[in-house]
């Protein structure tokens, strides 16, 4: 049997309401990410995982999109110029580089 604080922390927790769960579902699959089990159990704790995802998500926005680099990639060869390693890190940054180096 349990001893008394270890059932009333588990008391306080609260299963998360099915709303919660379709939208951590919904990001997990959209972003490729796993839903820990333990996550799925208690509310604050799935609140947690969506904020974390959300911040996630974010950080990689912020990288230029495909057609971004491979226009950037097309310039840097016809002009024979390296793109510095941020620039790929950063959507606007390889914007920038672009608008320096484009054709005219």
């Amino acid at each position: 049997m349990q001893n008394t604080a270890e059932h009333t922390a588990n008391t306080n927790v609260l299963p998360p309401t099915a709303k919660q769960m379709a939208y951590a579902r919904k990001i997990a699959g959209a972003r490729n990410l796993v839903l820990p089990w333990d996550v799925r159990q208690d509310r604050r704790a799935l609140s947690c995982w969506i904020d974390q995802s959300k911040q996630l998500a974010a950080v990689r926005d912020d990288r230029p999109s495909s057609k971004q680099v491979a226009y950037a990639e097309k310039i840097a060869r016809i002009k024979r110029r390296n793109i510095p390693d941020e620039c790929f890190l950063n959507r606007q940054l390889m914007s920038r580089w672009i608008d320096s180096n484009g054709f005219r």
